[in-house]
């Protein structure tokens, strides 16, 4: 995944990431499924509305939308963190919290060393 742009906006940087191939619903919604165990008080947004869940599975049963975001503590970035996906595009936002050392500036090239990996494994996750 490649980064286009990070930026401060009100404690977060905010990112916006450029998947390989344009992705549907099925493989966004595979992607949240497979992070949401990584998540402390995860929550997933449909269209930026909360969406209630009974259990994980029900993820894979969501009708298609425009967007699907997952957000919560992040137990591998061990920060909170918002991911966005736009249904249809090579498009991704991300928001982290710049509450550690390591997100406390905008500096592309550092979020990037920060981020890269987990992102590219996001990607990786809608193939499986």
């Amino acid at each position: 995944m490649l980064l286009l742009v990070v930026e401060e906006k009100n404690g977060w940087l905010s990112s916006r990431w450029q998947l390989t191939y344009h992705q549907g619903w099925t493989a966004l919604r595979k992607a949240v499924y497979l992070m949401y165990d990584f998540y402390m008080q995860a929550e997933v947004l449909i269209n930026n509305e909360s969406f209630s869940l009974n259990r994980k599975e029900e993820i894979l049963m969501i009708e298609e939308h425009e967007t699907i975001t997952i957000r919560g503590i992040s137990t591998i970035i061990k920060t909170p963190m918002t991911i966005g996906f736009v249904n249809q595009t090579n498009r991704v936002n991300v928001s982290v919290a710049m509450a550690t050392d390591e997100f406390r500036v905008a500096d592309y090239e550092k979020f990037n060393r920060s981020l890269c990996q987990y992102m590219d494994s996001v990607e990786i996750s809608m193939y499986r």
